[in-house]
């Protein structure tokens, strides 16, 4: 598994810069503190429309990207449908990763 998305994720993680889950995902857009939402691609159409609204509202960038489990393993959790990365260099270097995609 070399995804450097991923593994900015679980460094992300480990810096505590991480809010994951749907509720915690939220919190994170509407208190302004998200940088970055990722929502897995296997996540459910309502949840992709709710976040990828919500985002456009906020003017918080938006991706989908990966799989549940992947997202869950990488930043050393369960399955994870949506992330809030609430860093700004680590939103940098993860949207720039997604680019070169």
């Amino acid at each position: 598994m070399n995804d450097k998305v991923i593994s900015l994720l679980g460094l992300a993680e480990r810096a505590g810069k991480i809010a994951s889950g749907e509720f915690a995902a939220e919190k994170a857009v509407k208190t302004g503190k998200a940088r970055l939402i990722i929502v897995a691609e296997d996540a459910s159409d309502n949840t992709k429309k709710k976040f990828s609204d919500m985002c456009k509202y906020y003017q918080v960038p938006f991706a989908c990207y990966s799989q549940k489990g992947l997202l869950g393993h990488g930043i050393g959790k369960e399955f994870r449908a949506s992330l809030a990365v609430l860093d700004g260099g680590f939103a940098k270097a993860i949207e720039k990763q997604l680019d070169n995609k």
